[in-house]
């Protein structure tokens, strides 16, 4: 018995010594997160995601973000990193393109031209043949692109795009969510937004210090630039002219979920998608950076993972919430995003789901 006894000492005490000292990759920096205020108000809980309609993907799953081709069909990248052209008409999904990296945001420039941000390559340009070039991997102050996550294009081809983390890139740290999850406990402000001018090929940097930089989206006349700032639970307008040019405010905070990509409509009104409800656990010590290391050294099964709830809102440039889609059940979760299709459809995307869901009555 004597033997056992000590036995079971000695493993608590290296379960102890490796729970308190083994080296982890993040430095947690102290901050307050925010109460959740649940679903109420404006995010009131309802049940309207429940009557999506879905493509399959057949092996291809995580429709990550979406975009409408010049034909008028959906186009979608895939956790394989394919780029998929899918018909809601027939019910059919094809592949367009294989970038060979991590696709997670598209948009179409006014020519016609699929631009991507690629978790793993950077900013690319994808002809009508699938033809893939690599615009830009590296800002101009030398420092590499390591997590490029979503983007939009200005009238005169400027593309404004995030770097979501520049020490946790998607490639070396076993993924996008995974390097996620590292940027988000450590909340060190490794997010940044930049901007590329396609006249000069020139990558400037336009905001750092962000908070796990995620989805972007201009306003219909430029005038400013929409972000979800994932790690705070907010999004924030950047102006690009008029008297406030270069200030940055907050138009929606203490979201309930954490925000993921922004898409603007022809209304002038943007589509967010909230990817998964606030982690109690992980706000409870946002306070405490021994804590989240602590956290960091548990196996993965023990560590906070994202719920699985469907929830997208609609938004005018001052935060106004104009239209509320969830679903408790989860049944299509993990929303990144919508897009509205000319004949009236909502598409609604998804980290992980194996299917494209959309409403035909939003």
């Amino acid at each position: 018995m004597k033997k056992i006894f000590w036995a079971l000492l000695l493993l608590l005490a290296v379960v102890a010594t490796y729970l308190l000292f083994w080296p982890v990759p993040i430095e947690p920096v102290a901050w307050k997160a925010p109460t959740d205020a649940r679903y109420v108000g404006r995010f009131e809980a309802n049940s309207k995601l429940q009557a999506l309609k879905f493509v399959d993907l057949g092996r291809d799953n995580g429709p990550e973000d979406a975009a409408i081709g010049p034909d008028g069909t959906v186009y979608a990248p895939t956790h394989s990193g394919k780029i998929l052209k899918i018909s809601l008409a027939d019910g059919t999904a094809a592949p367009f393109a294989e970038p060979g990296g991590r696709v997670l945001g598209i948009e179409f420039s006014d020519d016609g031209t699929l631009h991507a941000a690629d978790a793993y390559r950077g900013l690319l340009q994808i002809d009508d043949k699938g033809a893939v070039t690599v615009l830009t991997d590296e800002a101009d102050d030398g420092s590499p692109i390591l997590y490029a996550n979503d983007l939009d294009i200005a009238a005169d081809g400027t593309i404004y795009f995030s770097d979501a983390s520049t020490r946790f890139g998607a490639r070396d740290n076993g993924g996008t969510l995974p390097a996620s999850i590292l940027d988000l406990m450590e909340h060190g402000g490794n997010g940044r937004i930049l901007k590329y001018d396609p006249a000069t090929g020139r990558t400037t940097v336009l905001i750092k210090g962000l908070q796990f930089a995620n989805g972007v989206a201009l306003a219909s006349d430029g005038s400013f630039l929409l972000i979800a700032e994932t790690g705070t639970y907010s999004v924030l307008k950047h102006w690009l002219s008029g008297p406030k040019t270069g200030e940055t405010e907050t138009v929606l905070e203490n979201l309930p979920g954490f925000p993921d990509n922004i898409n603007d409509n022809p209304d002038g009104s943007f589509w967010l998608g909230l990817v998964s409800p606030h982690s109690a656990p992980v706000d409870g010590i946002s306070e405490n950076p021994f804590l989240r290391k602590v956290v960091m050294r548990l196996p993965a099964y023990f560590r906070p993972k994202p719920q699985r709830y469907g929830f997208a809102i609609r938004f005018d440039g001052d935060g106004k919430v104009l239209q509320n889609l969830q679903d408790p059940s989860g049944d299509y979760a993990l929303v990144t995003g919508a897009i509205d299709t000319a004949d009236g459809k909502v598409v609604i995307t998804s980290l992980t789901e194996p299917r494209l869901g959309y409403l035909e009555e939003p």
